[in-house]
């Protein structure tokens, strides 16, 4: 099994991809602050429930050697869907608040950063596990 594969850090890769692409979005909204008709946008949140479910977790192929094991289903690829985000509009049409957009960023970098800490992490247990 190549490490990267493991369903712990498939999830990770996931989420750190998700809050990637949303720090993109966030950006473009800071960048378009000044610009006239321009709304604000974000990325749809990420439901847990659907990850657990395996709707949007990329499928992991496991070798099943013994009819006891459990079979894990084929899971389809993440989608990051964009959403406008609900704002007052500026007489000029803008509907970006810095400081509301200045707030997601720094969340999206703190979150950013703990799923990479656990990635580390839990490649330092496997690479011990292993005996490397």
């Amino acid at each position: 099994m190549n490490l990267p594969d493991v369903p712990l850090l498939s999830l990770l890769r996931e989420r750190m991809s998700w809050l990637h692409q949303r720090q993109d979005v966030l950006s473009q909204n800071v960048a378009n602050a000044d610009t006239p008709g321009y709304v604000a946008r974000d990325l749809k949140e990420q439901d847990f429930s659907d990850i657990l479910s395996g709707e949007t977790v990329r499928a992991t192929t496991l070798a099943a050697t013994d009819p006891r094991h459990i079979s894990l289903s084929s899971r389809s690829q993440s989608r990051f869907d964009d959403v406008a985000a609900p704002d007052a509009a500026s007489p000029n049409g803008n509907a970006v608040s810095l400081e509301e957009e200045m707030i997601k960023v720094a969340d999206t970098q703190a979150q950013f950063q703990a799923a990479a800490n656990l990635y580390a992490k839990a490649m330092t247990m496997m690479k011990t596990a292993i005996g490397h």
